[in-house]
């Protein structure tokens, strides 16, 4: 047989793996090109690797090949993935991980955790420098979850399962009935961002996120064509007339453009909603920060402030929250520490930031995610948001205490602290709100404020990196 014959021969059998199917599918039609197809054992190798455009953009993908060996990882593979990673760093281009792997190539023994190592090693190092994106397709165990964990996104197929440890390991061990290592164990537990019907689906999931992400920290944000919910100003100003009413994610879909919103994390944290989208055709990230905030919101909050400010996409924030979970087990559960992680991100950010008080903002969490100290670049409310250092019982209880021991109505007296002590107008006047804002022209005041602050620049003070209380 002549080289060309074995050549083709090799192709067809690889073009008709999963691996194969998944990462052309990733690309713009006819773009892919594959790395290192030669490479490995017998010219056969656990991974593809390649480069091609996602809706005009390069990127740079590996897919792991659960036809040869399992998918097993070892030096060949580990080889070929660090190429992808070299390649992303000289040119500033994302990275899209497909995970699909039984595990290491145990015959390879300490060659093999040598190569789980040097995978660590590369996406960590280039973490915040270009965008990661992992799709979990199939299998994905052990130090391979923790590098596809590592990814700004993590999308997993309903059918594939992603664990530390082996769930019949762990059903041997402990008596367990809920789900383990399923997408929606994973999802409820903070560690994926998406999930999909099937693997396909999760890769056309990872080209849409990635085509709505800057190429690298220090390219602008993409641009889009986009069209304006025709009842938003509606929808909004409705919203606004009861602050006990006022529902995050109706808010987010209606400020961004028409059908731009992807939610993400949307099972964790449900104090918390996250989301990218586009605003006037350019991404936003949005935080809508609701009801009291425990470790979950914060940890969930922080991370996407942080993965934000990493590309310099604009943050905006609604609030509409009591502050802080209040209770003993969140005293004894480190709500302080989470707390104070997500001030942490909020001020360590210096991307575009713009705080919208929706509806309630006291105390502690005004301070972190809104407030001149959370280094806000603009800070706008609603008519009849509530902005207090104190929730207004307990305000009252202490500001209005003669005129409750005359027995004066407490709940008369806590509506005259809201709305004359705790007025956004009277934020407004000590200089803590720059703006009191129709809700129903929120989108305009947001595009306008993004706008005239996109050529935002900060100098930080020299230093390696802070040290957040994680």
């Amino acid at each position: 047989m002549s080289l060309l014959n074995e050549l083709a021969e090799k192709n067809s059998v690889v073009a008709g793996s999963d691996a194969y199917k998944r990462i052309t599918a990733l690309f713009d039609e006819g773009s892919f090109n594959e790395i290192d197809a030669f490479a490995g054992v017998n010219s056969a190798s656990g991974v593809v690797c390649g480069y091609g455009t996602v809706c005009g953009m390069p990127v740079y993908a590996f897919s792991q090949n659960k036809d040869v060996l399992g998918g097993a990882v070892g030096a060949a593979e580990a080889n070929k993935i660090k190429k992808v990673y070299d390649f992303a760093v000289k040119t500033g281009a994302p990275v899209v991980g497909i995970y699909d792997s039984n595990g290491a190539k145990l015959a390879e023994e300490f060659d093999a955790l040598g190569a789980y190592g040097d995978m660590l090693l590369w996406s960590n190092n280039i973490s915040g420098v270009v965008p990661q994106v992992s799709v979990i397709a199939g299998t994905c165990a052990g130090t391979a979850a923790m590098v596809a964990c590592g990814a700004d996104v993590v999308i997993m197929s309903e059918k594939a399962e992603l664990f530390m440890t082996a769930p019949s390991v762990l059903k041997a061990s402990e008596k367990w009935e809920d789900e383990i290592a399923t997408a929606s164990a994973c999802a409820q537990s903070g560690v994926v961002h998406l999930t999909a019907e099937d693997d396909m689906a999760a890769v056309a999931a990872a080209k849409d996120v990635i085509s709505r992400l800057p190429m690298n920290n220090l390219s602008d944000v993409p641009a889009f064509e986009f069209s304006v919910n025709a009842d938003a100003a509606a929808v909004l100003r409705a919203a606004s007339e009861d602050i006990d009413s006022v529902d995050m994610t109706t808010v987010i879909s209606s400020v961004a453009d028409a059908d731009s919103v992807v939610y993400l994390q949307a099972e964790y944290g449900d104090g918390a909603i996250t989301a990218l989208g586009t605003l006037e055709g350019a991404t936003v990230g949005f935080v809508g920060l609701t009801d009291s905030l425990f470790i979950d919101e914060c940890t969930k909050a922080s991370r996407f402030v942080r993965f934000c400010d990493a590309f310099a996409i604009p943050v905006v924030t609604f609030i509409n929250s009591c502050g802080f979970e209040k209770s003993i087990l969140s005293e004894n559960g480190g709500i302080l520490k989470y707390a104070t992680m997500l001030s942490h991100a909020y001020a360590e950010a210096t991307t575009v930031k713009v705080a919208v008080v929706a509806g309630r903002a006291y105390g502690a969490l005004y301070v972190a995610a809104a407030g001149r100290s959370a280094n806000a670049d603009m800070v706008l409310a609603w008519p009849n948001a509530v902005i207090s250092a104190l929730e207004p019982d307990a305000a009252v209880a202490i500001l209005m205490n003669d005129r409750l021991a005359a027995s004066e109505n407490r709940d008369e007296l806590v509506k005259e602290y809201c709305t004359v002590n705790a007025s956004p107008l009277k934020a407004a006047q000590s200089g803590k709100v720059d703006d009191i804002i129709d809700a129903g022209l929120t989108r305009e005041k947001l595009a306008a404020a993004l706008s005239v602050m996109s050529g935002k620049r900060v100098t930080k003070l020299p230093k390696k990196h802070s040290n957040m209380p994680l």
